[in-house]
């Protein structure tokens, strides 16, 4: 999901590259008969950029998940949610 919203923003023209674009993703997991099953999974991402490419990334976040092949993959099964928070770029506006 990283990867192609990475790519999503990239083709808008926001660097998503070198570290600027960092996710941490987390897991619940609950048993069902004896057995461990995920049933949700959440992305935060963060994206060091510009304050003004927000809209840009807001827009794109609000519509990169069903251009995903994992989220496509997935999100009938398991529970797939996202976030992100723009981090400021030092020195730019």
């Amino acid at each position: 999901m990283v990867g192609t919203f990475g790519g999503a923003l990239e083709a808008r023209g926001v660097d998503a590259s070198g570290g600027k674009l960092t996710a941490e993703v987390t897991g619940e997991v609950e048993t069902e008969e004896g057995v461990l099953v995920i049933r949700r999974i959440n992305v935060a991402m963060r994206l060091v950029a510009r304050e003004g490419s927000r809209e840009t990334v807001e827009r794109t976040h609000s519509i990169y998940e069903m251009h995903c092949p994992l989220y496509r993959t997935l999100h009938k099964a398991i529970q797939l949610t996202s976030s992100v928070e723009l981090r400021p770029l030092a020195g730019a506006l």
